[in-house]
């Protein structure tokens, strides 16, 4: 009989400067060695789709966890609310959340079934971070789903406000999976076009996929963005490539 349980719960990890910050954990309970993936919760929150995410992980076979990132704006809030607070100050300020990324990584290497790789996606501001952390972090892959700002610059009076990240292009440490709606504005399709073309210039390890039919936060299930065909098969890319990069000893 085949043995799939599966642990969740919320902890606490210490994130940048230390500090301790909420973290929601799944992990299948069967003893093995297996990846980690660092899962990057989207603008609107630290929330119940988020944490389904993070168990959908586990129950493929991953250690997973998604920090709360706006544990310090609001400890305690409903995801609304925390998410009200970090928008009013322009979001979470790169420097943090690599901090807090950081400390997502090292824990689920500490876990004693880490085979020491580790991986990260994120969705809208989250899939910008996921492309950061690619960056500045250890990890062996990278998902970026339709993160904003990667490319350009926010326009003034948007909630999110952060500087791009497509000069620092050359910089890019892990292969990185793109998932992008052809109907969304951040990112448009030609931000998309630019981005693909930097990474081929400097000779990066990525793949793109782009949806027809489907604009921003095509893989949120509650809201009416949602596209059934984009989001299945977006999985798919997803499972393949965490299981091309994250499998097997490190």
């Amino acid at each position: 009989m085949r043995h799939d349980a599966v642990l969740a719960e919320t902890i606490g990890i210490r994130g940048a400067d230390d500090d301790e910050i909420e973290a929601y954990t799944a992990r299948p309970l069967d003893g093995g060695r297996r990846g980690g993936v660092v899962v990057i919760h989207h603008m609107p929150g630290y929330d119940w789709g988020t944490k389904e995410i993070v168990r959908r992980f586990a129950a493929w076979g991953y250690n997973a966890i998604c920090m709360n990132l706006y544990s310090r704006e609001a400890p305690g809030a409903e995801p609304d609310d925390a998410a009200a607070a970090a928008r009013a100050q322009g979001g979470v300020p790169d420097a943090r959340f690599v901090g807090d990324a950081a400390g997502a990584a090292r824990w689920l290497r500490s876990l004693p079934t880490s085979n020491g790789k580790v991986g990260t996606i994120g969705f809208c501001s989250g899939g910008r971070q996921a492309f950061l952390t690619a960056l500045e972090l250890d990890i062996q892959a990278a998902v970026d789903c339709y993160g904003a700002f990667v490319v350009g610059t926010p326009p003034e009076g948007f909630p999110l406000q952060v500087q791009p990240l497509a000069d620092r292009t050359a910089e890019l440490r892990a292969p990185l999976l793109g998932l992008f709606g052809n109907e969304d504005s951040y990112p448009s399709p030609d931000q998309v076009d630019e981005l693909e073309k930097l990474l081929q210039t400097h000779g990066k390890d990525y793949e793109f996929h782009r949806y027809d039919d489907a604009g921003h936060a095509f893989f949120s299930v509650d809201r009416p963005a949602y596209r059934v065909a984009a989001a299945q098969d977006g999985w798919q890319r997803v499972r393949a490539f965490f299981a091309k990069h994250l499998d097997g000893e490190g």
